[in-house]
């Protein structure tokens, strides 16, 4: 688990969108929580790997934008915001399993070779009746 230094953070909070009426008029409930990935200290891979799942949210400063706003209250978009950054962080921080390369074994490259030419002759039996 990468620890997030609250350094690192800055959060803002700015009237939401879509439905619920006054409340979404008046009070600034979104949260907009913005994380300077340069001072996490990510090893270059899982920064990669946090490039390719934040897409536009990262932009070219290093500086990660979450933006939450699917709830009324901004201690709870607060809490969402910084959920899905510990998320996102852990999902680049995972390595993908390394694939082991295998070769098939003779009776399994045998046994292809009998089921394609056994699928052969019966695909040359569906031509026509020759009268010879």
């Amino acid at each position: 688990m990468i620890a997030v230094p609250e350094d690192a953070l800055d959060e803002r909070f700015l009237a939401a969108t879509g439905p619920g009426g006054q409340n979404v008029n008046k009070v600034a409930t979104a949260c907009q929580l913005r994380c300077d990935v340069y001072r996490l200290g990510l090893h270059p891979e899982t920064y990669r790997r946090l490039k390719l799942f934040a897409g536009s949210r990262l932009t070219a400063g290093g500086t990660l934008v979450l933006t939450a706003r699917r709830y009324r209250t901004q201690e709870a978009n607060r809490a969402d915001a910084r959920e899905r950054l510990a998320e996102l962080l852990a999902k680049a921080e995972e390595r993908e399993a390394r694939r082991v390369k295998t070769k098939p074994s003779r009776a399994a490259k045998a046994r292809r070779v009998d089921e394609k030419k056994g699928r052969s002759q019966v695909k040359a039996g569906r031509g026509r009746i020759r009268m010879d």
